[in-house]
Formats: C-alpha cells, sequence, structure tokens
C-alpha cells in the first residue's frame, strides 16, 4: 500500500475508484462464472461453479459420491463457501456450512473470508447466516481490512446496522488506522457517517498520519458528511502530523465551498470560528438557541401582521401600501439575520414555527377585534345578531383548542427500543422473515417501521399513519391527531364565514354616516373603509385564508372516504419515501491514500451518488408555497392523479388494503372511541370496525385476515411459511 501523504491539489486528476496495492482485492471473475451460464455438460462434476449457481441437489451428489467434501479448496486457498457466499447462495452456504465447511477460512487474491466475500456485494442475509454459524468479522485481509470495513465501502447503511449489532468496536481500525467513520466521510457517504456518529464513534480518532474524519471528508467534499462531523464537535482546527487543518485540505482540494457551507451551518463563520453575535442579549440567546428561536419565530410574526394591517388602515392607500412593505420586509429582515444563529435543523423559515406564529397572530387579533369592536356593536347596537355570536364564539373556541392540540400533541411517535439488544433481536427477526430492508426498518430510529409510518425528517422520529408534516401547527399529522388537524381546519373554515357574515353585518350599521371620500375606491366602499378600515383588511386576511384551508378540506375529505393518508394519496399505498441503498459491485475499495484520490469539488459531487447534493435545490418560490398551502395535494385529488393512479390514468400500484367501502372509511375516522377532547392511546385507531394500533402493525389487514383463517383451519399463515422458507 502506498504511503500516506498530505492531500495535495493533484487529487482532482486522480481515477474515481483508485487501484489498491494489489491491484484489486476480489477474485478475478469473468462474467460467464460469476454468472454460471456455462453448459451443463461442463458443470456435471464443477464443485465451484455448482457452489456459484446454488445447485444443492449437484453438490449433495458429488458430496455421498465422495469425490468432494465441505472443505474442498482450490490451488488459491478459495471454498466453495467463498463462491456460494459472493452469489447469495443462501441454501447453498447453509448446506456447505452444516456439511462441516470452514467458515473463516481465507481464500483467493484478497487472502478474504467468506464473510468478506458476501460483505464486498452486501449480501446481508448471507453475512447474517455466516455469523450465526460463527463468522468472526474482526478477521483482516490482506490488505487489513475487516468486515465492517468492506462493508462501509459499499455505503450500505443496512449492512453496516447489521455488524454493528454484532458486538464489533465502532472505532475498529485497518492498518493504517482508518475507522469506519474515516472511511465513510471519504467515501462521502453522509447516512454512513451519521450511523458511525450515532454509534459513538469517535470525532477525534486519528489515522497513522494523524487525518481526522474530518479531513477525509474534505476529499470528497460532501457539505453533509462534513456538517454532520461538526455537529458531533470534531476539532476544526485538527492538525496533521505535516500540519495540515481541514481547511488547508479544502483549499488544497478544491473543497472550500462545502467546507464554509458546513461551517455556517453550524453557526461558524468561514474560519471555524464561532460566530458570537455583539448586541445585547446575545449571551441569552445561545444558551438556549433551540427553545429561543422556537419562541422567538412563533411570536415574531405577531408583530408582523398587526403591523401590516395597522399601517395600511390607518394611511391613505398610496403611502400605507409601500410603508406597509417596508415594514415587513424589515421585519423579516430581522428574523433572516437571527435565524443565522439557529441551530442547523431551523435554517429556513418553514423550519421554525413562523408560518404557525403567522396564523397564531391572525387567530388572536381576529378574535380580539371580535371580542372589544364587533361584540359590542352587535349586541347593544341596532343590529342584534346573537345566535352568529354564539356560532362564531363555539367555532374559534374549538379552532382555538384543535390548533393548539395539533400542536402539542405526540402526533404518534413509534417508540424506540429498549437498548441494543432489543434492536438486535428485531434485526434477527426481520432477516428470518426477509425483509431487514429500507421500507421494514427504520436505521435512524433503529426500530422495525410499522405500515403506513414514515420517517420525518423534520421531527426525526417515525410517525405511526403519517399523514404530513404541517408547518402551520409546527408538528407533524399523525394517527393520534389527525382527527383534531381535521376538526382543526372544520371549525376554522366555519369561524371564517361567520366573522365575515358578523363583520359585513357591523360595518353595514356603521357605515351609513361615515364620509364617501377617499382615493381610488367608489363611494360605497369609501363609506365601509372609512367606518373602519382596520376590522375590513382584518376580515380580508381572514378570508384569505379560506384558499388553503378549503383545498386541505376538500383533500382531507376524499382521503378520510378512501382510508388513505396525504402520503399514501401523493405516493401510492405501496410506496416507501426512502430509496433503495445502492451497492457498488467493488471489492475493499481503495486505500485510504492522499495521492490516489478521487476528483474532488464538482466532480466529486457529480460522481457521487451518496455525496450529498444530488438532490435538487431551489425548487422556486411558487412550487414552495404551492407545497406550503397543499396545492400540490389538491391538484392531486381534484384531477385524479393521486394515490390510485398515474399519468396515464391506470392504477399504480396493488388495491389499497386499508379501504373498507366510503361509509365504513368514516365511520372509522370519525367515531373512534378514543377522546375528542382528550388524549388517545399512542397509536390506537379503528380499521373495519376493529381495533388497532399502528406503532405496531407490520401486517396488512388482508394478511392478517388470512393469517386468521389459516389459523382456524389449522394452516401456517403465509409469514410464518416465508420465515421457514429457504433462499
Amino acid at each position: 500500500m502506498a504511503q500516506h501523504d498530505a492531500p495535495s491539489s493533484a487529487a482532482s486528476a486522480a481515477p474515481a475508484q483508485p487501484p489498491s496495492k494489489s491491484g484489486t482485492a476480489t477474485p478475478k471473475l469473468n462474467n460467464e462464472m460469476e454468472l454460471g451460464s456455462l453448459p451443463p455438460d461442463t458443470l456435471q462434476n464443477d464443485i465451484m461453479q455448482m457452489a456459484r449457481v446454488g445447485d444443492v441437489a449437484g453438490m449433495e451428489r458429488l458430496f455421498e459420491d465422495g469425490e468432494y467434501d465441505a472443505t474442498y479448496t482450490d490451488d488459491e486457498g478459495i471454498t466453495p463457501l467463498h463462491w456460494a457466499a459472493i452469489n447469495n447462495q443462501y441454501a447453498m452456504c447453509k448446506f456447505l456450512i452444516d456439511h462441516g465447511a470452514e467458515i473463516n477460512r481465507k481464500g483467493g487474491e484478497s487472502i478474504a473470508t467468506p464473510l468478506q466475500w458476501a460483505a464486498q456485494r452486501c449480501h446481508y442475509y448471507t453475512v447474517h447466516l455466516l455469523l450465526q454459524h460463527g463468522a468472526d468479522p474482526l478477521i483482516t485481509d490482506s490488505q487489513g481490512y475487516n468486515t465492517l470495513h468492506i462493508s462501509t465501502f459499499n455505503g450500505n447503511v443496512l449492512l453496516i446496522v447489521l455488524l454493528l449489532h454484532q458486538g464489533i468496536p465502532v472505532d475498529v481500525e485497518d492498518q493504517f488506522g482508518h475507522t469506519g467513520l474515516m472511511w465513510s466521510a471519504y467515501k462521502g457517504f453522509p447516512a454512513c457517517v451519521d450511523v458511525f456518529l450515532r454509534w459513538g464513534a469517535s470525532v477525534h480518532a486519528t489515522d497513522e498520519q494523524g487525518f481526522t474524519a474530518l479531513h477525509w471528508a474534505l476529499v470528497k467534499g460532501s457539505p453533509g458528511c462534513i456538517q454532520k462531523l461538526i455537529e458531533y464537535g470534531s476539532d476544526r482546527f485538527a492538525k496533521t502530523t505535516t500540519g495540515k487543518t481541514p481547511s488547508t485540505t479544502a483549499q488544497e482540494l478544491n473543497t472550500v465551498g462545502a467546507w464554509h457551507k458546513a461551517l455556517n451551518e453550524c453557526g461558524y463563520d468561514d474560519d471555524g470560528n464561532a460566530v458570537i453575535p455583539s448586541w445585547p442579549g446575545a449571551t441569552y440567546i445561545l444558551k438556549d438557541r433551540r427553545g429561543f428561536m422556537t419562541k422567538f419565530f412563533y411570536l415574531w410574526p405577531f408583530l408582523l401582521v398587526y403591523s401590516v394591517v395597522f399601517i395600511v388602515s390607518g394611511m391613505p392607500i398610496y403611502a400605507g401600501i409601500p410603508i406597509s412593505g417596508v415594514i415587513a420586509y424589515s421585519i423579516q429582515w430581522v428574523g433572516k439575520q437571527l435565524i443565522a444563529y439557529a441551530p442547523p435543523d431551523m435554517r429556513s423559515f418553514e423550519r421554525t414555527p413562523w408560518m404557525s406564529g403567522i396564523f397564531a397572530a391572525s387567530l388572536f387579533f381576529c378574535t380580539l377585534n371580535w371580542l372589544f369592536t364587533v361584540l359590542p356593536h352587535s349586541l347593544f347596537g341596532a343590529d342584534r345578531t346573537l345566535l352568529l355570536n354564539l356560532s362564531f364564539a363555539a367555532f374559534i373556541s374549538l379552532t382555538t383548542w384543535f390548533y393548539v392540540r395539533c400542536m402539542t400533541d405526540d402526533p404518534g411517535f413509534v417508540p424506540k427500543m429498549n437498548g441494543i439488544a432489543e434492536q438486535k433481536a428485531v434485526i434477527d427477526d426481520l432477516i428470518a422473515t426477509w425483509k431487514f430492508d429500507d421500507s421494514n426498518f427504520c436505521v435512524t430510529c433503529m426500530i422495525r417501521t410499522p405500515l403506513r409510518s414514515k420517517h420525518c425528517r423534520r421531527c426525526q422520529r417515525c410517525v405511526a399513519k403519517h399523514d404530513h408534516h404541517c408547518p402551520w401547527v409546527y408538528n407533524c399529522i399523525g394517527v393520534n391527531n389527525h382527527r383534531h388537524f381535521f376538526l382543526y381546519l372544520i371549525n376554522l373554515a366555519l369561524g371564517i364565514i361567520s366573522f365575515d357574515w358578523l363583520v359585513y353585518n357591523y360595518l353595514t350599521s356603521i357605515s351609513t354616516n361615515t364620509s364617501d371620500e377617499c382615493n381610488v375606491l367608489s363611494a360605497s366602499l369609501c363609506r365601509v373603509v372609512n367606518a373602519d378600515a382596520y376590522t375590513l383588511l382584518l376580515a380580508i386576511w381572514a378570508t384569505l385564508q379560506l384558499t388553503w384551508v378549503s383545498m386541505l378540506l376538500f383533500v382531507q375529505f376524499v382521503q378520510v372516504s378512501r382510508a388513505m393518508t396525504t402520503y399514501e394519496n401523493m405516493f401510492g399505498v405501496d410506496h416507501h419515501s426512502a430509496a433503495a441503498l445502492t451497492s457498488t459491485f467493488t471489492s475493499t475499495g481503495a486505500p485510504l491514500d492522499p495521492s490516489q484520490l478521487p476528483p474532488s469539488g464538482a466532480a466529486a459531487t457529480a460522481q457521487s451518488g451518496h455525496g450529498g447534493h444530488n438532490h435538487k435545490h431551489g425548487q422556486g418560490f411558487l412550487k414552495q408555497w404551492g407545497k406550503l398551502l397543499g396545492v400540490d395535494a389538491f391538484i392531486e385529488t381534484a384531477t385524479g392523479r393521486g394515490a390510485a393512479t398515474s399519468k396515464g390514468g391506470k392504477r399504480r400500484g396493488r388495491r389499497n388494503p386499508y379501504s373498507r367501502g366510503c361509509v365504513t372509511n368514516c365511520k372509522d375516522f370519525w367515531c373512534d372511541p378514543a377522546p375528542l377532547f382528550g388524549r388517545r392511546e399512542t397509536g390506537a385507531a379503528v380499521l373495519g370496525g376493529d381495533t388497532v394500533n399502528y406503532t405496531d402493525m407490520y401486517e396488512s389487514p388482508r394478511m392478517m385476515e388470512a393469517s386468521r383463517g389459516r389459523a382456524r383451519t389449522g394452516r401456517a399463515s403465509g409469514y410464518e411459511a416465508v420465515a421457514g422458507d429457504e433462499v
């Protein structure tokens, strides 16, 4: 292996996958041999080819004839178990192990074990089988890599999670002192970096040349990896044995942009120093940044809403509109300056309670205006509308109640496991039923993912029967608060309508004797404006809210009648948010040698699927607000392009297994026995008239019914049968 040296600017010209000292660590295979496409007559007694293609019956005949046994090796020390493992021939692996195959036998050019061969291709079912039968994950190959290192090269998070639950030390080093965290950072795999850090990997560990994981993250220049390492306390000024700091490394490898972006996201300037504001109260803010920012961005919109309405209503229109625009911009500018000191996950307005604060401010000022202006005139003036006032009072009270409940209640977070032992048991169970994948296991929460749940990146939790994350209530909408959210929308719509009716009566009554002189408007409108412009503007502002409220109500009514969530409506019942983890079919990767680096900077970003910025940014103002207001879901639902159909009009995915017809679906939702004004048991709901719990529901209703039917007839259930099958 080449000796380590400081990263150089010449690295950008290096190949994307630099060769190791020995060329490659996997056995030299040709596609025909690996895929088993040779003519059958030439394979009759070829034990290695039988292992490759998984011909258990043929292997059994060979063993019965006494020509071979499971301990057979070729000239390179390769056994049939090696070939079965790298080709993911699970049944063949089990057969060979049962017949005495040497589980930890090294062979091939890489001098690696069958476990390492299986890990090269991310075959975690085969990896688990070998581990269960005594395979040692800490054995190293010819380059000093153990199974954890090899798994990290491909960025397969599930395989890394599986191995870490076997008790492997998270900071185990290769022969040059590189840990799995360093390899993940070097390769540019943010998800792997996140797993290692949450597992307790040291951000201060150094290799033999003094490089930390942060130095190696700057090789690929993945902002996600760099930011995670800084968030977990990586030393921003750590020096290698040659005096190279992360900043120097970024400059030499042309990844300064990613370095500065990560620093700024974490509250540091371009030199890595903490940004400490000099204005009064800064110490208090930094003491509890999250708590202060949450309160500030919830209350600051109150000033915004009041200032705009007050200024426009109190000045001539030609002066009020531009002045209020300047004031609104100034208030938002203050928020933008302050948001730079917020935690990394609150660095944009939609990630703060800003929008929830705008709604709360609107609700507060409308209620205040009704209480002290409209109500007294309605009760003691010429128009006594007692019933309408009582209705508005009821609607606004219920709106406030359900709004607060939606914002503060647990939406249905799926409980986490009580330690590593429970997590390992869940992983073992999923593997036994062939369901250990990203749709059945959440690597962030380390839990088995219940049906209809989804991991929310904002809340950083899995939510049972996840509907959507709503910025207007600054919380997820899930099984626990979905009905509250629906009632919040209904009462809000009725409250706006009744408020408009009250304001209309009020303005009609008081505008009869007011002046009809003003700018631009007609005489009749001038009288209304001159009578009480502030109340009129509040009513107009409240009426504007009916746009997004009406769209949300329409979508929710349709979805409830179909027994679907917003997420299922948009992406399909069988759709899972996380994309399948990609696995590059390489061997044990290249050495962490800065003289043999992949392209850095923009080139690295273009080539790496995990490098952090291959997703699209800058969705555009209109598209972003369309999502925030629910326009996209409304259009999908109204045009029939939602859950059930694709663009061509054909049904996509299978039939919705949760639907029992419109009447039953609505009855399940509205007649749920959970308390309407109290807290429900987490995850509890009704499905088809039966009580279920979405935090631990892992089989579809159709499968559960089939299982119960088989149980009554004495036959095994579908999942029990699968668990017993061999691949």
